[in-house]
């Protein structure tokens, strides 16, 4: 299954950004701070996931001992 580069980034921008926002509101209060750091989560994790390509598929190989 091929997981396109922009599904994948959005995929870790919402864990970024969710995991960031359950730390902010630990105390029941979002400062700007923290919304700032919410913010750069997410552009981060969007940037860097859709930035590294994914791995290319190795064609399949015949392991010696363990049959074809």
């Amino acid at each position: 299954m091929r997981i396109s580069s922009f599904a994948k980034a959005i995929v870790a921008g919402l864990a970024a950004g969710a995991t960031a926002a359950v730390t902010a509101v630990q105390d029941q209060v979002v400062t700007s701070g923290e919304t700032v750091t919410i913010v750069l989560a997410v552009l981060g994790a969007l940037g860097i996931t859709y930035a590294v390509p994914n791995r290319p598929a190795e064609p399949e190989r015949a392991n010696p001992g363990r049959g074809l």
